[in-house]
């Protein structure tokens, strides 16, 4: 074999052992498609008026478990779910009570904790900071120190807690520092991603190359589609059809997944925030991941 055989074959057989990675890399990510999540905030007026038959429907679409928002206060949905056999591992909840306590020993946040432990959850997401709680890098510093603390609780009982990320977070402030970095440096080990892929990238960030930087610190992932056309980085409001069901926006899916499986991520969940049809959305978001 001459030289230039010789770096031909050397050449070939690299890039098909990189495909071939890649390739199981994507079938071991596609365990999260058997175990689909939904953040069920999508069907929030849906759910206002009838928590059961919505519920009925999420199962019924083939999703196998939901994420909540507003804990605790959702017992009518832990009952449809139940009733329906739709899992619950996940909750959003009232994030006050972990990066702004009234008192040393959280007791807000302990009584959260303890109502997620009796409804079996393992996960509590802080899913949005107020204005006034992400005006400069100090005000992330402080929620990042509580966040931390308040982790340290929930992990006591099991409970693994995270946030969940928009995309003003990546907004550089004083020295080009943001926010997120913050949280990066700042979150003790305790302290957790819940990494929504939409934002991060429209808050032009690449969510793929993130989770992988992330690894062993994200515990979900939120997968949504973005509009082709939409201008990121943008650290205000989107219009409501930036938000696309998946394959029809510009995130590629399929390397987020296997990313997640790599990153050692525990649930997937589909959710789009905003749609004229939030049913058949959900639906058609599936349909596409089960062709994966």
């Amino acid at each position: 074999m001459n030289r230039r055989q010789f770096l031909s074959t050397t050449v070939f057989s690299t890039l098909a052992a990189a495909g071939t990675s890649r390739a199981l890399a994507l079938e071991a990510g596609l365990e999260y498609v058997k175990n689909i999540g939904l953040q069920l905030y999508t069907l929030r007026n849906e759910i206002a008026k009838d928590a059961a038959a919505t519920l009925k429907a999420v199962a019924d679409a083939g999703y196998k478990q939901g994420e909540m928002y507003g804990f605790p206060n959702c017992d009518a949905i832990v009952k449809a779910a139940r009733d329906c056999g739709l899992a619950l591992h996940s909750s959003h909840f009232e994030w006050d009570t972990a990066v702004a306590p009234k008192d040393a020993g959280f007791s807000d946040f302990m009584r959260i904790v303890e109502k997620a432990k009796a409804t079996d959850l393992t996960h509590l997401v802080i899913p949005y900071l107020k204005p006034e709680q992400r005006a400069t890098l100090d005000d992330y510093r402080k929620v990042a120190d509580n966040a931390s603390k308040a982790a340290a609780k929930a992990k006591e009982a099991g409970i693994q807690l995270s946030y969940h990320n928009h995309a003003f977070e990546f907004e550089p402030k004083e020295g080009e520092k943001t926010g997120f970095d913050v949280f990066v440096d700042g979150f003790s080990p305790d302290m957790h991603f819940e990494l929504d892929t939409f934002w991060v990238k429209v808050g032009g960030v690449d969510p793929v190359a993130l989770i992988r930087k992330l690894s062993g610190r994200v515990s979900q992932l939120h997968l949504k589609d973005l509009k082709e056309g939409i201008k990121t980085p943008n650290f205000g409001s989107v219009p409501a059809d930036a938000f696309q069901e998946l394959g029809d926006g510009t995130i590629p899916q399929a390397p987020l997944l296997a990313a997640a499986k790599d990153a050692g991520v525990k649930h997937c969940h589909v959710e789009q925030d905003q749609s004229p049809d939030p049913l058949s959305s959900i639906r058609q978001s599936i349909a596409w991941l089960n062709k994966l």
